[in-house]
């Protein structure tokens, strides 16, 4: 009776580790630290630079405008980044990323404090964060796949799903709160912000050079390009899931961009609010993830996407229909969780797909969905304005729940064309 007490203490005792399993490797550990550091100074700068333009222009398409720059940027840089992932060193990749957003977050600080601050400089800091980000994204994901290993991939994503959206409870409400204390504001909030990636930095600095793997190639940028479309294009599934993503997170993301015209003006509450809100789609996006760690690399993964992904559209639906803010608190949580399901998932079927060479052109095509997303926000922010906020949002919670839906539809009825899942060898569809 006590042996069979203590086994099953102990299986208990290696589900829960084995969530942190990739943690144990020391070099992908100052990786997942420097992304922690990284995403908290982000996630605050994306709250004070929604706060910020609405402060200096109180319009919903001043918002929009913020962020379609950041996403035209990121549209321009993604897919060169997933060449430099490719075919760079990963560190030297994410140690240049990381100083750009060193010197935004520092340099909003600084105008901020100074009292000149424009609309313009912040559309300027935008873009470089998305140039940054269109760099720094494929590149982290490929590190991260080389420093675990196939086997772990799931784990690894899913583990740095979980530093984006842990810094995701507190870094908005962190942000919130010092923007609205005198001593601070919102250019101090800025500063700590840029503190912080100033930490991520020095954690970068700290892992190994991660050297590209195959032969170096000796064709132009827009050649290696065109390689990696040509990639995802021959490969059916592949190309299936890359497409299906990125209505999901061009439309579904979105949410997060008007979240605090969301709460100003509908709700008519304060700045503190908009933080709360933020960190509430975080708590159920890390609530998720703790579980996810352990099922992200087994056999129900596409199957856990897909349901995923149609609760992340009905979410965001019900998050625009709230009638109260406490019911949008509810409804976000649940739409942080199905988006940390959803991205987690995504990434690590379309790695496992990819073979090495080309991981971190694949994961440049997956993030160009993000710069579907900020160029959708111009538009979406004019939609708001002629036919209303909730509308709009609802519309946005709609296309994303559909286009899971439709992902289903074809992948049953096309054609058998399986590719290899590599950390299996096994066919997959």
């Amino acid at each position: 009776m006590l042996r069979g007490k203590a086994s099953a203490t102990g299986e208990a005792r290696r589900a829960r580790s084995s969530a942190f399993t990739s943690l144990r490797i020391p070099a992908y550990r100052q990786l997942w630290w420097a992304g922690l550091f990284s995403f908290l100074s982000v996630q605050m700068q994306f709250l004070l630079r929604g706060v910020l333009a609405w402060d200096l222009t109180e319009s919903e398409g001043a918002l929009g405008l913020v962020y379609f720059s950041f996403g035209v940027s990121m549209l321009i840089a993604t897919p060169l980044g997933g060449v430099a992932a490719d075919r760079l060193p990963n560190r030297r990749v994410l140690v240049v990323s990381q100083s750009v957003l060193v010197c935004g977050a520092i340099g909003m600080g600084i105008v901020v404090v100074t009292d000149v601050a424009q609309l313009w400089m912040l559309v300027i800091a935008a873009v470089a964060q998305g140039f940054a980000f269109g760099f720094y994204g494929p590149a982290r994901m490929a590190f991260a796949a080389k420093l675990v290993g196939r086997d772990q991939i799931g784990n690894a994503i899913t583990l740095s799903m979980l530093s984006l959206n842990g810094t995701r409870v507190f870094a908005p409400a962190f942000a919130g709160m010092l923007a609205g204390i005198a001593f601070f504001g919102i250019g101090g909030a800025y500063l700590v912000s840029g503190t912080f990636s100033v930490l991520a930095l020095v954690f970068l600095l700290r892992c190994p050079h991660g050297e590209v793997i195959g032969e170096v190639s000796t064709s132009g940028p827009f050649a290696e390009i065109a390689d990696g479309v040509r990639y995802v294009r021959e490969h059916a599934p592949l190309r299936r899931l890359v497409v299906s993503s990125f209505f999901v997170i061009m439309f579904g993301f979105n949410y997060v961009a008007f979240i605090p015209a969301l709460v100003k003006d509908v709700f008519g509450l304060s700045n503190g609010y908009v933080g709360l809100l933020m960190s509430g789609s975080a708590i159920g996006a890390v609530v998720v993830s703790f579980w996810l760690a352990r099922h992200a690399d087994g056999p129900n993964a596409r199957r856990l996407m897909i349901v995923s992904g149609v609760c992340f559209g009905g979410a965001v639906l019900a998050l625009a229909l709230a009638p109260v803010f406490a019911l949008a608190v509810v409804a976000v949580a649940g739409v942080g969780a199905a988006a940390a399901g959803y991205q987690s998932l995504s990434n690590t079927i379309a790695l496992s797909m990819s073979d090495d060479a080309h991981q971190g052109r694949v994961q440049s095509l997956l993030m160009l969905s993000f710069a579907g997303f900020g160029i959708a926000a111009g538009p979406l922010g004019l939609l708001a304005e002629a036919v209303g906020l909730r509308v709009a949002m609802a519309l946005m919670g709609v296309v994303a729940a559909s286009a899971c839906v439709a992902y289903v539809v074809i992948e049953r009825v096309a054609p058998f064309d399986g590719v290899v899942d590599r950390r299996t060898s096994s066919v997959v569809s």
